[in-house]
């Protein structure tokens, strides 16, 4: 555990592909409209592609274009070629996770910038070692958790699972968003779900960020990203969790 709480979030999924990146870029956008000098990172990128040898996560360059940081370096510390699990990867690549290296990553970060939005990958029991999780990375890093999940059919099961799970290891949940909602013609589900999971959990859900046909993570394209985040998430509640 670290011995200082700084000031920023983790940010978790109830599973992979529900937008963690997207959210996590909109939250910098706006903060950085606010005038907040805010730092990005993302622990660990799996399923990176190469270029003059050396690997990149597109999502981890989306994030830092996002905030406008200065040290790739710091931003995304361990990065591996194959799409999987850290654990899984590192073992396939024979290449440890360096614990070490993420946490010296950290708390520079934490030196630079005044307010740390930091990505997880996928959800809180992804594997990066032997018994060591995402949420046991979320307890070093000691910083307060956003669940970012799908706003479909189904998402109550993984979104209560994902609760219970953080809850059950000590960690300060702020609140769930949803993602990628259609803009018309929702679902039954997609109506209720925002109040049913707010009921069912106690937490607040901190907005419905819709389905943007201008945001593209692969193509570095933010369109209305700040725009629409600014509008649908409750910001202050992000940064004054108290």
């Amino acid at each position: 555990m670290t011995e200082k709480t700084h000031k920023g979030v983790f940010i978790i999924g109830t599973d992979t592909g529900v937008g963690k990146t997207v959210v996590a870029a909109g939250l910098a956008l706006c903060l950085r409209d606010r005038g907040v000098k805010v730092g990005v990172m993302k622990p660990i990128a799996t399923g990176c592609l190469s270029s003059d040898k050396r690997l990149y996560s597109t999502d981890a360059i989306y994030l830092f274009e996002a905030a406008e940081n200065e040290y790739p370096l710091l931003s995304n510390p361990i990065r591996f070629r194959n799409p999987l699990a850290p654990h899984v990867a590192s073992q396939i690549e024979r290449t440890p996770v360096d614990m070490k290296k993420i946490l010296w990553a950290y708390h520079e970060i934490c030196r630079l910038y005044d307010f740390i939005i930091v990505e997880g990958i996928g959800g809180l029991l992804v594997p990066f070692m032997d018994n060591y999780f995402v949420a046991d990375l979320v307890k070093e890093f000691n910083l307060p958790v956003i669940i970012v999940a799908r706003g479909n059919l189904g998402t109550i099961n993984h979104t209560l699972l994902t609760v219970q799970a953080g809850v059950n290891r000590g960690l300060n949940i702020l609140g769930i968003i949803l993602n990628g909602v259609p803009q018309a013609n929702l679902s039954m589900a997609e109506v209720t779900n925002p109040r049913v999971i707010q009921d069912l959990t106690g937490l607040p859900v901190l907005g419905v960020l819709p389905k943007l046909s201008d945001v593209d993570v692969d193509h570095m394209l933010f369109g209305s990203l700040k725009k629409t985040f600014s509008e649908k998430i409750k910001l202050d509640t992000i940064l004054s969790p108290g």
